[in-house]
């Protein structure tokens, strides 16, 4: 009799252990669900300022207006994974060049917003290209990559550009946040020689160190239930986005990367908390320069030092970009 009351027992206490697992695995997976639609589909973001006027006390007012009337070229392909429809705009220098730059936006933002620094590279004679990254702008696409399924899409874009301006094209790739990830996750794969160097502003070292951060930052998530969190969410990502978000690392590819890299950080960066930019500027192995504009928050490096930006930008790259 007594143990036919503990064998009952120990049944009652695994369907209680069984049943609690089920309901955190049924938790962790709309919660990782719903953290997918956020972070991965894209919509409107109470988080992100999409605002498209342009005020006259903006430092950067002339370089966003010239942006706004210059004439612009549309140009289009398929993404290299998904079959999706890219489009970019692209602006020929003043004067016929080899030197070209491929510009990158952030997170939920689009080519249009990219204006200042369209500007910036015109100015210092450089034909220019501003994709929109898959699922963004008037580009196709169903879920945000984070720069990971993107850099295949920023090499057939520097393939395209040497198509259409030459072998002795030279190219820089440029991306600010999410571009400046993008950026650094592209120098790690093989690429045309034509790509001589890149600048980097304010990109994440990876994925899955941004999620983290930010489950705190942005939800006040308690450090002990975001790993499982992230977890369920990377799986979701990887059924449907076709990548677990460890893999989009921007200091791995970086260890693959032999091109020089100029790597800019705003001081008071607390959307990319500034101390991942360390991490990034240890990780390459190629010539390397960084650059922590003080007192900048995030992607305001150049509208905080509007002279000196594109000063720090074309000493590196005259050294490699001719």
């Amino acid at each position: 009799m007594l143990k036919k009351k503990t064998s009952l027992r120990r049944h009652h206490l695994w369907r209680w252990l069984v049943g609690i697992i089920v309901i955190i695995a049924v938790a962790l997976f709309a919660a990782g669900s719903y953290f997918f639609s956020v972070a991965m589909v894209p919509s409107h973001k109470s988080f992100i300022n999409n605002s498209n006027r342009i005020s006259r006390s903006d430092p950067l007012y002339s370089q966003k207006m010239w942006f706004k009337k210059a004439p612009k070229q549309q140009w289009t392909m398929e993404s290299a994974s998904g079959g999706y429809r890219l489009v970019a705009d692209y602006l020929p220098a003043a004067k016929k060049t080899t030197k070209n730059v491929i510009i990158l936006h952030g997170f939920m933002g689009k080519k249009e917003k990219m204006g200042e620094y369209a500007a910036m590279f015109h100015q210092l004679g450089y034909n220019v290209l501003m994709p929109d990254a898959r699922a963004h702008g008037q580009s196709q696409g169903k879920y945000i990559g984070y720069g990971w399924p993107e850099r295949y899409d920023v090499r057939k874009w520097s393939e395209k550009l040497i198509a259409k301006n030459g072998q002795n094209s030279q190219i820089v790739i440029f991306g600010v946040s999410m571009g400046g990830a993008t950026t650094m996750m592209t120098s790690g794969i093989q690429l045309p020689h034509q790509v001589k160097a890149f600048v980097e502003d304010c990109g994440y070292d990876s994925l899955n160190a941004e999620l983290n951060y930010e489950a705190g930052n942005l939800y006040n998530i308690p450090r002990v239930i975001r790993a499982p969190l992230i977890g369920s969410l990377s799986v979701i990502n990887r059924v449907k986005n076709g990548f677990y978000t460890h893999e989009a690392s921007s200091t791995e590819m970086l260890a693959h990367n032999h091109r020089p890299m100029l790597f800019i950080h705003g001081s008071k960066d607390t959307f990319v908390p500034t101390k991942m930019v360390y991490q990034n500027y240890a990780a390459t192995k190629g010539p390397k320069k960084l650059w922590i504009v003080k007192g900048a928050k995030h992607a305001a490096s150049y509208e905080k030092e509007p002279q000196e930006y594109p000063r720090q930008v074309a000493r590196f790259l005259n050294q490699y970009v001719k």
